[in-house]
């Protein structure tokens, strides 16, 4: 699966792009705010990333500038917590390069879209406490707090934190996001 947006291609995750995941993701400042991604992050952990089969109904992107290729980060919908059964969430890494691009907000649009077209009513989003720039990107997409604050995991941490929950309705799927190319392909996004 592809998409395009204004400045960004979204694109499956390759196992040849291990390297390109590594440079943006080996960044304590990066891992920190996922909650299943190790610290220290290594090159293993890349490749096993890179290489991971695929959820159809749960697509993860590469996301890539539209113009030279150049790797921004991942994003993706992933399974929500077991009190939402078949619930998704968003999840998504910026590479510190490209913090304050508005790049996560442009493609977080996009997955919602694909979202919508996959039928999701409801997409839900979280970020710990401390990091309240992802919390203002969920704002940005559309997410209202659940009111929920709840502990959460981080591998990279090694311990659990605070989250704020979020969620965002979808309703009915529109024209709008036909832009979505469907292609087999491999993807992977360990993020939340």
């Amino acid at each position: 699966m592809f998409h395009r947006s204004e400045r960004l291609l979204l694109r499956p995750i390759w196992p040849e792009d291990w390297q390109a995941v590594y440079g943006g993701i080996a960044d304590e400042g990066v891992v920190r705010n996922l909650a299943s991604a190790p610290w220290p992050y290594s090159q293993q952990d890349a490749r096993d990333f890179a290489s991971s089969p695929p959820a159809p109904d749960k697509p993860r992107f590469l996301i890539t500038t539209a113009h030279n290729a150049q790797v921004v980060g991942c994003i993706g919908l992933d399974a929500h917590d077991p009190e939402h059964p078949g619930a998704i969430e968003i999840g998504y890494w910026i590479a510190r390069a490209h913090w304050g691009k508005g790049y996560a907000t442009e493609a977080g649009h996009a997955v919602l879209n694909i979202a919508q077209m996959l039928g999701y009513p409801r997409v839900y989003g979280s970020h710990f406490l401390d990091n309240p720039a992802s919390g203002a990107v969920l704002q940005k997409l559309g997410f209202e707090p659940t009111g929920r604050v709840i502990e959460r995991h981080s591998c990279a941490r090694g311990e659990a934190a605070m989250t704020a929950e979020y969620a965002r309705e979808l309703g009915a799927a529109s024209s709008g996001a036909s832009q979505a190319v469907f292609q087999a392909g491999h993807s992977h996004l360990t993020a939340a």
